[in-house]
């Protein structure tokens, strides 16, 4: 069996080609169910939001870096770390964080937010940390990555689905009522069957090396929840805000990170696994926590129950 380092997993360009279109699907039916009210609701709780995107854009990614020093794992599979790391958050979790009975309003403005800063700071991010680690930063230097090339494609998959949603929401709202909820299953539903797929088609490499990255995911996304909860803790926040928090940060779009993968890596061994693992993983997690909390009202909620 090859180290994990020195594989590379099969997609083709067409299902790439198709995968980066369903992405972009995905993020416009996020924007569909993102208003401008949202931007401007961050303005009456700064406070929360800012522990919930600094919690994600460099807490996050500094406690994943430590994470792969500590447990000593291969470069490949500290990249992919890295990388989930750096992803932005998916509408999953806003879905969470209302089982939860956690903060919706929060969550949503977090996840718009976070997805628009994004587009500029997830690839500066990863290029940051991924440059740092001793082993992983030799691999990284072996691709040849240019950051400002992930830009651009980041801009095209995230940036104007994202945008042109944005303003399909704020101009048809009647439509846009109508279409949302079809749009964001359907989107979900393809981005797993593509992620089901990827597996598939790689699915000798994912039985031989899941053992490798799987308590190393399941770590990590229980530290990435665990570092949304205490940044909020630390800072004040009352539990219902504590939980959209918590459940922000855990929630990667690991299919974002697939698709960079596929993209800019040739699908390396380490990085693929680690993202398609995560890909599952952190919903389940998610979910377990979701439930666990909604069993009980949170501290500070309102008392006529969370806002939708």
């Amino acid at each position: 069996m090859l180290p994990i380092d020195e594989i590379r997993l099969n997609f083709n360009p067409a299902s790439l080609l198709l995968l980066n279109a369903v992405l972009g699907f995905l993020m416009f039916g996020i924007a569909l169910d993102t208003k401008v009210d949202d931007f401007k609701r961050v303005l009456r709780m700064p406070l929360p939001v800012a522990v919930g995107v600094a919690a994600q854009f460099i807490v996050l990614p500094a406690v994943t870096y430590v994470l792969t020093r500590l447990l000593g794992v291969g470069p490949s599979i500290a990249l992919g770390m890295i990388l989930v790391a750096c992803c932005p958050p998916g509408n999953v979790s806003n879905i969470l964080t209302h089982r939860a009975k956690g903060n919706v309003a929060l969550s949503v403005s977090m996840t718009a937010i976070s997805n628009a800063i994004a587009i500029v700071v997830m690839p500066l991010n990863f290029a940051f940390w991924g440059g740092l680690h001793p082993e992983a930063s030799a691999l990284l230097k072996t691709i040849a990555l240019d950051p400002v090339e992930m830009v651009g494609h980041i801009v095209v998959i995230i940036g104007l689905p994202f945008v042109l949603g944005l303003w399909c929401s704020h101009r048809f709202p009647a439509f846009t009522q109508r279409v949302k909820r079809g749009v964001g299953r359907v989107s979900m539903l393809a981005l797993l069957a593509f992620i089901v797929g990827a597996i598939a088609g790689n699915w000798r490499f994912f039985l031989d090396y899941v053992g490798v990255v799987l308590l190393a995911v399941v770590l990590h996304d229980a530290l990435a929840f665990a570092t949304g909860y205490a940044c909020a803790r630390a800072t004040g926040l009352q539990d219902y805000d504590r939980r959209a928090v918590s459940i922000e940060v855990g929630i990667r779009n690991a299919g974002l990170g697939l698709v960079l993968i596929f993209s800019f890596f040739g699908g390396l061994g380490g990085m693929a696994v680690v993202a398609g693992v995560w890909g599952f993983w952190d919903i389940i997690a998610g979910l377990v926590l979701a439930t666990w909390w909604g069993r009980r009202k949170a501290d500070g909620s309102p008392e006529e129950g969370v806002p939708a």
